[in-house]
């Protein structure tokens, strides 16, 4: 294929080469028409479902919190507690990434919201990697020989620990330490006194099924290790950002991920909506958490590197539209930049450590993998090319034919989900090349930073470093436009 397009081989072309057809522009067509093909077999796989779910599996549901909007916060809470699956077997966990006074109105509403459960409530002054383990047989010695019952360090640890083990619903407030961290603190504390760990996010609303319908997924074959549901969006109505997301996810979700779990391979459980096998998650709990890149401490990737963690071990990843949640996303063109930004980071530091596994699952994986993984940097390539060696009539008819050629891959949306609103899917390549592609660069660029990413929803995002690249991006194209019409000139 990189020779087909560097050698410019077309496989049709109209009279002045208006319009041409090559082998890139083939495959990709292929790949768009199969992908969906599998994706609606799997679809019908999924609705196809009889048996029901046994109700005998217990469930660690664990909830992360950062700095959280009440609103939100209140809609998960209470669609956690509206779950319809037996109380007795779930378990609720949720842990909030700080413990200062202004974290304090989420335990408070945890409280409120399960109140009728006795919640276990405790605010945690460290967290699993802040206490000093030397201190622990001193700390034991001390609270055993002498009368005095000040909580140390360690003896803080195993009361959260108890805590988690023993009440139905339990709320942490710990040292602030990145989502990692405390997803982390859940997974630990729970141990193997679960069968099954649920994720979930503190700006996430589900469906009262969502548990069940997931559980139904691990039941039917002991070699799935993890299952996703369908993430849409919450706040679709704030921008014309959080708009284009929800149309993005829906093929996110029901194209790219269905077409994936027909092949056991999902590449990516997301954090809002997952569902994993605990015994098997225990034996790669502490390799996820101090996972390295280049040296440095992962924190970000968390859900992709879970499943990938999973896939390493030769378990199979599925997906299920029947499981349903609402998710915030970015509203703000700058917070929407910083969380695409931070997501590109972990996809290519996630897509080195995936190739390791290509060979223990099927073709398909790696197939996709490779055509996703070049896509960008072929588009890079034609649109440098265009700007830096055409007119301003080549630039406007093939930006022209990129949104025609959105239209009718939306139309085809519109036909696969029986709604015509995804026909302004189109729109997403203008957003995709001024915005998500140089951004694709910046991420690649600044991978072992991971202190520029979205901020808690109750602040206002003071990261601009994400518009450098766009910047860049216009100024190499905008340099390229000038040149060309330069050269044009002295031509003439």
């Amino acid at each position: 294929m990189v020779w087909a397009y560097v050698a410019g081989f077309q496989l049709v072309t109209s009279s002045y080469d208006i319009i041409s057809f090559g082998f890139y522009g083939l495959l990709l067509s292929l790949h768009v028409l199969v992908q969906s093909l599998f994706a609606f077999i799997e679809h019908r796989r999924m609705r196809a479902r009889t048996k029901p779910c046994t109700f005998t599996k217990t469930i660690g549901f664990t909830i992360s919190a950062y700095q959280e909007d009440p609103v939100y916060l209140r809609e998960c809470l209470n669609s956690v507690k509206a779950l319809k699956y037996p109380p007795e077997l779930l378990r609720i966990v949720m842990v909030i990434d700080g413990n200062s006074e202004d974290d304090q109105y989420m335990m408070d509403m945890f409280k409120e919201v399960f109140a009728e459960y006795d919640p276990g409530l405790y605010v945690w002054k460290n967290n699993y990697h802040s206490w000093d383990p030397t201190q622990v047989e001193q700390d034991v010695e001390m609270a055993s020989v002498t009368a005095d019952h000040t909580v140390t360090d360690d003896l803080q640890r195993y009361e959260v620990e108890r805590l988690i083990q023993t009440k139905r619903c339990v709320c942490i407030m710990q040292k602030w330490g990145g989502k990692r961290e405390v997803m982390y603190t859940a997974f630990k504390a729970l141990g193997s006194s679960v069968d099954y760990v649920q994720v979930c996010d503190s700006d996430t609303k589900l469906d009262s099924l969502a548990t069940v319908e997931l559980c139904k997924v691990l039941e039917s074959n002991s070699r799935y290790g993890a299952v996703g549901g369908d993430v849409m969006i919450l706040n679709m109505k704030d921008s014309y950002i959080s708009f284009m997301s929800s149309l993005r996810y829906w093929m996110a979700f029901n194209i790219e991920r269905a077409c994936q779990s027909f092949f056991n391979c999902v590449s990516c459980i997301s954090g809002p909506l997952g569902l994993y096998r605990n015994d098997v998650l225990q034996q790669f709990l502490e390799s996820w958490y101090n996972q390295k890149f280049l040296g440095t401490h992962c924190t970000f990737g968390d859900d992709r590197h879970l499943t990938n963690r999973m896939l390493s071990m030769g378990y199979a990843t599925k997906y299920t539209a029947q499981s349903r949640c609402y998710t915030e996303t970015p509203a703000q063109f700058l917070r929407w930049l910083n969380q695409q930004t931070r997501w590109t980071k972990s996809y290519f530091r996630e897509w080195l450590y995936n190739a390791m596994w290509w060979h223990k699952h099927h073709l398909w994986m790696t197939y996709e993998s490779i055509v996703s993984g070049i896509f960008p940097f072929f588009v890079t390539a034609t649109i440098i090319q265009l700007f830096w060696t055409g007119t301003l009539w080549d630039i406007l008819w093939i930006l022209c034919c990129i949104q025609l050629i959105g239209l009718v891959k939306a139309t085809y949306a519109c036909i696969l989900r029986q709604n015509p609103v995804m026909v302004f899917m189109s729109l997403y390549s203008a957003l995709y090349m001024t915005s998500l592609l140089p951004a694709k660069y910046f991420a690649i660029l600044t991978m072992t930073k991971s202190s520029w990413g979205t901020s808690g929803r109750r602040k206002i995002v003071g990261n601009y470093m994400p518009l450098l690249p766009l910047s860049v991006w216009a100024a190499i194209l905008l340099s390229g436009f000038g040149s060309a019409e330069d050269a044009l000139k002295i031509t003439h």
